[in-house]
């Protein structure tokens, strides 16, 4: 294990918890925040962003503003964050004023850039994908290839499936780099947290189904069983060499030949652990604020056999609430509708989630089951 975190400058108890970022990761603090008594602050750049609703307080900064986050500071016994669109050298001027981040800049340093983070990953031995930088090698390169942005890529943007080297040479910048692509087997997913102490929990490993990189369906518990071991090995792995405090996404491939291939790693909350809100006797979001406020972690355990989550994603440009086809979600049996309050509807955008809580015991019925309600869903949203 190695050495514990405990900052000199922690208070006894923490009970105002900043967070950079006000989207629907923060807002669905909320609960868990109630439950053990902590205020979130919270530094976003819009009235009408979801956490808003829910904050004691509001910075309103865009979220690389370190002035703002100087404020925030002031405001809390601790920061963390709900997005990595930080400007962490900004913040590292801050650290002589003995902030605590959580994860610390040192944890997210290596991990913001996704070329940077993947070179981590190899030096550290983990299984990653091929990958170069962008450089005069391409005319060498074997296609299909995946050109990925370096920064600020998520739900499918920043991330282009390339055919030929024309193709290629037109997006080509210092921006971005270049992944093999790998025709997978299936996506999976990890949620994995490390408290102050050192202590590692580890949720269950998750399939999910993308669709134009966002993914759409994740489907709980992954039935590749006999890799869980090698899955939680290297999120330990990864968790302990970078000494981590708070939740971090694994999304990872499983090849055609069983081999198990890190994709990316999200330094906080993610959407691929949504379900445990509704299926785990800790949701992800407790977990965090119990890893960020020094408390003991929560037990990952399933508290039914199996669950599907698929989100909501926007399928049009205008503002709608959906409020019948919400309604009609309700009706689902063991159905939890998310709706994370946003105003502004485009499409692939995540407006909501829903979980359906599965018990089957055989899990091919289950899986069925479980395909079966995600079409249902999607039936019912995108009519």
């Amino acid at each position: 294990m190695k050495n514990i975190e405990i900052s000199q400058n922690q208070p006894s108890k923490i009970e105002k918890v900043g967070v950079i970022g006000g989207g629907q990761l923060a807002w669905m603090m909320a609960d868990a925040a109630k439950k053990l008594g902590v205020d979130l602050i919270i530094q976003t750049p819009r009235k009408d962003d979801p956490a808003v609703s829910i904050a004691k307080d509001i910075i309103l900064a865009e979220i690389d503003d370190a002035q703002a986050t100087t404020k925030l500071a002031n405001s809390s016994d601790v920061i963390t964050f709900e997005n990595e669109f930080i400007n962490i050298d900004e913040l590292s001027h801050l650290l002589k004023n003995n902030l605590i981040f959580r994860p610390s800049l040192s944890v997210l340093k290596p991990l913001l850039d996704k070329y940077e983070q993947l070179c981590y990953l190899r030096n550290l031995g983990l299984p990653v994908p091929n990958f170069w930088e962008w450089g005069k090698e391409i005319e060498s390169l074997s296609f299909p290839l995946v050109l990925k942005a370096r920064r600020h890529g998520y739900d499918g943007q920043g991330t282009f499936i390339i055919k030929d080297i024309e193709s290629l040479k037109s997006q080509g910048n210092s921006e971005i780099f270049i992944q093999e692509f790998i025709p997978f087997e299936r996506e999976i997913a990890v949620i994995a947290a490390r408290g102050v102490t050192g202590e590692v929990k580890i949720y269950p490993v998750v399939e999910t189904q993308q669709e134009n990189q966002v993914c759409r369906r994740v489907f709980v518990p992954d039935e590749n069983l006999e890799l869980v071991k090698e899955i939680e090995a290297i999120a330990h792995s990864l968790l302990n060499n970078l000494e981590v405090v708070g939740v971090f996404g694994i999304e990872m491939f499983i090849t055609k030949d069983k081999k198990v291939l890190i994709n990316e790693i999200a330094p906080r909350t993610h959407n691929s652990g949504h379900y445990t809100l509704d299926a785990c006797e800790t949701s992800q979001f407790e977990q965090h604020l119990r890893a960020v406020c020094g408390l003991p972690l929560g037990s990952t355990t399933l508290k039914t056999r199996g669950a599907v989550m698929v989100n909501l994603l926007g399928y049009e440009f205008g503002e709608n609430h959906y409020l019948t086809k919400r309604q009609m979600l309700e009706k689902i049996p063991h159905a939890s509708v998310w709706w994370y309050g946003k105003t502004e509807s485009r499409p692939g955008r995540k407006l909501g989630h829903v979980t359906v809580l599965l018990d089957e015991e055989n899990f091919e019925t289950m899986r069925w089951q479980g395909e079966a309600i995600a079409n249902q869903i999607e039936n019912i949203w995108y009519n």
